[in-house]
C-alpha cells in the first residue's frame, strides 16, 4: 500500500506541521510525511518514531581493502565530500556510502558512521 503512495512533504521535529507532534511524541520523533494515494483520494500523515536505542560497536575489520557502509545524510555536503576524496560510491537502492576501509581509517567522523556488518 506504501509503495503506491507518493511522499509529498517530509518534516523533520520543529518545522512549522510538527509543533503537537513534537508534544506528543518528545525526543522520539524522527519526522512526518504526508502521503498521498491517487487511488484512493487520501492523503496520510505518517510519523517515524525511535522505540529502541542501544550502542553497538562495528565490526573489527581485519583488512583495510574490505568495504563498509557508511552513512552520511545529504545534507551534511563535507563529509560526502571527504567520501567521494576516499573513492566512496554512493548506493542509491541502499541510502549509503561504499568504501574502502583503509580510505576512512583516520577520519573518526567518518570511521564513527560506518554500518555494523
Amino acid at each position: 500500500m506504501l509503495k503506491e503512495m507518493k511522499t509529498q512533504t517530509h518534516l523533520k521535529p520543529g518545522q512549522k506541521g510538527t509543533k503537537r507532534l513534537v508534544e506528543k511524541y518528545g525526543d522520539a520523533l524522527l519526522c512526518v510525511r504526508y502521503r498521498y494515494d491517487e487511488k484512493r483520494g487520501v492523503r496520510l500523515k505518517t510519523v517515524e518514531l525511535v522505540v529502541e536505542e542501544k550502542s553497538v560497536k562495528p565490526a573489527a575489520l581485519s583488512h583495510d581493502d574490505d568495504t563498509v557502509a557508511v552513512v552520511v545524510a545529504y545534507t551534511e555536503t563535507s563529509l560526502r565530500d571527504r567520501l567521494k576524496t576516499a573513492g566512496g560510491r554512493w548506493c542509491p537502492e541502499e541510502k549509503f556510502w561504499h568504501v574502502r576501509h583503509g580510505a576512512i581509517q583516520g577520519d573518526s567522523d567518518l570511521t564513527s558512521r560506518i554500518l555494523p556488518a
